[in-house]
């Protein structure tokens, strides 16, 4: 978006880069959609900040009331926030019961898990926080300041731009310099982040990274100029000044190379700067006339040197951090808008998608209501070059603009007489129109466009969410259908554990009906299925009219049969992908779709996590927005789905396991190698025998794998260890040899407790008050806490850990929630 301060070029929207697009401000995590950053607001009453303001009272015997209550919010937060009002499948029945498909409701305390709406970022106030605040090491700190080497502090900027508070800001780089995970951090360090969610603390990440990205420019700018002799000591600090890219585009612009040399520059190659610059401080020693050098092309006349003189005045103004703030602020105070119109070009080629954008060949809207549709709409007609777009600024501003300039901040310090306060007059309107409206323009389109963006990746944030976290139906043999008229509809009867028992295609759609019916008939007796998922491509409708008339005409009894219709989108991609060749070679690939269709059900988590995000069908716009940014989004929604519900290490797959937090493809490979050759794992801390798995990968992965006592049992029935020959003692030092692990199975290791905490659930398991701690937590929470020496939410995760039955998911309380919504009725098909 930068262009050169000769002409107000037309803007233009930038094409989608590799790179997160530059962060807006955000204040809280509640859907609250805004483009520039506004005063921190006070969290609202019954938040986890309730507790914060009762942490300042040590005497816990005063306050007991008061702690039970607040404490109480505080422990039933969830390491993770998603919407509770997401689109489910719905099983479709005709006369037939669904008791088989209802998942048995655990003695489990619904309320430890929140889903209904995300909790608020801490804002910075003056309360008492609820987590360590704390301030980076003077060391790090010092060696951040050196990276960075700009004009302002990181931990300040960035608490501005996010509105989270400056302490949970350093911890937060912190732990991110010391190459921690996102779910890591909101599982397992909350009093450090002060209880945010993890969209929160990407955002976070996000405004942090870029900030740096900002520094790195800035010093790559600033050595290209150097190397180039026009770097001065004022044109430095004003680069490193600058909080945005589009500062710093404002104030690199005119030096590229490559752009012309701008009118400000020939004067000051003229040596008119000392002119400028008395004009402004000593306007009464300033004689113009004593500047002319006749034959001099631009100083042959008063005229001339008048004009040079305005051009480096107004170059002044259009980069002074005061006049842009001022303008700025009249612009907050005014009704800017936003408008389009179909191009001259549109109209006369007659483009073909000319009719899609009607809606906004006569649209004007003000900035601070159009939607993120709208404006990425708009983008996208004027990249086609359909629609023309300028934001329009009122008069009023440039007017209040000239008056306070005159007047305030560019008055001479002296008397001048009137022919100088021409000058300034002129300076004062030519810097605006020719710089200062083209940059409002271009950063108002930009910051639009930023916050369109970032709206559209959080609803694909929102929708893989709930799309991945929707329970699993487990215990029942599934026929996935992918539906289809010529090439008939392709069939897959997939076991309780997945495994593919039998594939065939059938054609519904023809003459030969009945016959098709019987071979349906026969394949489900054979294998006991009862559950039938159907694509929503296709022949969807009238493959589920098939089923739902045999259905109702009872056809398969004994067996008592429903269906569901399911979204199949990226089915057919996986299908062909080196993944799907991998699991099923000999399978054809329209056989492929139907066992996704199927395992979809089954098990959404582990089946979509094999398609990428993009082809899901879960947002809009996906084109029009940055590539990096939505796929670095999207990775990490995947990543913490996959952590919080956690993975059976020894049954898990290995794409399943790339996405836990900590892992990646080379240690998942190695984790599966290191399974197939010496057989299960037995408990966490074999782990660190894999190659691969250091310290820190450990310590981020470890809490989300799970071992669980019923798949060894399995796997002591079936497997039989290889034999491995002997192999000469490897070098001291290298390998995994000095590893001391233990080769017992530990509870601990099938919750949700993370082994630096084991140590701490051993000793609160055998602490007197435990019971009633269990049974009444918020009274003793705090002071056994401080016994144990741990921090009240590690003691309530290690009680979450404890009193969770076995196998807990906690998509299982999703669905608790309404069950019958789960699927769709029969007469409504998944869109």
């Amino acid at each position: 978006t930068a262009s050169s301060d000769e002409d107000a070029e037309e803007w233009r929207p930038p094409k989608p880069k590799s790179k997160a697009p530059n962060k807006t401000a955000r204040g809280t995590a509640t859907g609250e959609k805004k483009t520039t950053p506004r005063a921190p607001r006070k969290p609202a009453a019954g938040r986890k900040t309730q507790a914060a303001k009762s942490l300042k009272d040590s005497e816990a015997s005063v306050l007991a009331g008061m702690e039970r209550k607040k404490l109480d919010n505080d422990y039933r937060r969830v390491s993770f926030i998603v919407s509770e009002s997401y689109q489910r499948d719905r099983w479709a029945d005709e006369g037939s019961s669904q008791a088989g498909l209802g998942v048995k409701k655990e003695e489990v305390d619904a309320e430890d898990f929140t889903f209904d709406e995300p909790c608020l970022k801490k804002q910075k106030t003056s309360a008492a926080c609820m987590g360590k605040p704390t301030n980076l090491p003077s060391s790090e700190a010092q060696s951040l300041r050196n990276e960075l080497n700009m004009n302002w502090d990181l931990i300040e900027v960035l608490s501005h731009l996010t509105c989270v508070e400056r302490w949970v800001c350093a911890n937060i780089i912190m732990l991110l310099r010391e190459e921690n995970t996102v779910p890591f951090m909101v599982r397992y360090r909350k009093d450090m982040i002060n209880h945010m969610d993890a969209d929160a603390v990407r955002d976070v990440q996000m405004v942090y990274e870029e900030l740096c990205s900002l520094a790195k420019r800035t010093q790559s700018v600033v050595q290209t100029l150097k190397k180039d002799g026009v770097l001065t000591a004022e044109l430095e600090q004003n680069l490193r000044s600058c909080r945005s890219a589009d500062e710093l585009d404002h104030v690199y612009s005119p030096y590229k190379k490559g752009s012309k040399l701008t009118k400000a520059r020939r004067a000051k190659a003229l040596g008119l700067e000392d002119a400028a610059s008395a004009l402004m401080n000593t306007p009464h020693t300033l004689d113009l006339r004593a500047w002319i050098k006749p034959g001099t092309e631009g100083l042959s006349s008063v005229e001339e040197v008048a004009t040079g003189v305005e051009h480096i005045l107004a170059d002044m103004m259009a980069k002074d951090p005061e006049t842009l703030t001022y303008v700025k602020t009249l612009c907050e105070k005014s009704f800017v808008s936003i408008q389009s119109s179909v191009s001259k070009s549109a109209l006369k080629e007659k483009e073909q998608d000319i009719d899609k954008f009607q809606l906004y060949f006569d649209f004007t809207c003000n900035i601070q209501r159009i939607q993120p549709h709208q404006t990425l709409a708009i983008n996208r007609g004027e990249s086609l070059k359909i629609l023309t777009v300028k934001v329009n600024i009122p008069d009023r501003v440039k007017s209040d603009f000239t008056r306070w300039c005159i007047n305030n901040r560019w008055r001479p310090k002296t008397f001048a007489k009137e022919e100088l306060h021409a000058i300034i007059r002129n300076a004062v309107e030519d810097s605006y129109k020719r710089l200062i409206l083209p940059f409002l323009t271009r950063s108002y389109r930009t910051k639009l466009t930023s916050a369109a963006e970032k709206e559209s990746i959080a609803m694909f944030v929102r929708n893989l969410r709930q799309r991945l976290l929707v329970c699993p139906v487990r215990g029942c043999v599934i026929m996935g259908v992918d539906p289809g008229f010529r090439h008939g509809c392709k069939l897959a009867i997939l076991s309780p554990t997945s495994q593919i028992l039998h594939t065939d295609v059938v054609y519904l759609h023809n003459s030969n009906q009945q016959r098709e019916a019987e071979k349906l008939r026969h394949l489900m007796t054979k294998y006991s299925c009862n559950r039938v998922v159907i694509g929503n491509g296709t022949a969807c409708r009238e493959t589920e009219s098939f089923f739902a008339d045999l259905i109702s005409r009872r056809y398969f009894h004994p067996l008592d049969v429903s269906y569901c219709i399911t979204n199949e989108a990226g089915a057919s991609i996986y299908s062909v992908s080196p993944e799907a060749v991998q699991e099923m070679p000999d399978l054809d690939p329209n056989l492929r779709s139907a066992v996704s269709i199927g395992r979809r059900v089954q098990d959404p988590l582990a089946e979509l996590v094999k398609i990428d995000p993009k082809h899901i069908g879960i947002g809009t716009y996906q084109h029009d927005v940055s590539a990096g940014a939505l796929k670095t989004a999207l990775d990490g929604v995947v990543q913490e789905c996959v952590s919080f519900v956690g993975v059976d290490i020894n049954i898990c797959s290995e794409i399943l396991m790339r996405h836990v937090a900590g892992l990646n493809a080379g240690r998942a490979r190695s984790i599966t190698e290191w399974r197939e050759q010496h057989g299960p794992f037995i408990n966490r801390e074999q782990l660190k025998l894999v190659k691969g798995m250091g310290p820190k990968s450990y310590q981020q992965c470890a809490g989300f794998i799970r071992i669980n006592p019923q798949t060894l049992s399995r796997y002591a029935l079936i497997y039989t260890a290889p034999e491995v020959p002997e192999k000469p003692a490897a070098k001291k030092g290298k390998g995994k040899t000095g590893v001391n692990v233990s080769t017992s199975f530990n509870p601990l290791d099938q919750t949700c407790i993370h082994p630096e905490s084991y140590h701490v659930a051993q000793r609160y398991s055998t602490h007197k008050h435990t019971r009633t701690l269990e049974q009444q937590p918020t009274p003793l929470a705090k002071e056994l806490a401080r016994t144990l020496d741990t921090t009240p939410e590690t003691l309530k995760l290690i009680i979450d850990g404890l009193t969770q039955p076995p196998g807990f998911d906690i998509r299982q309380i999703m669905t608790h929630t309404d069950f019958s919504c789960l699927y769709y009725n029969r007469h409504v098909l998944a869109v």
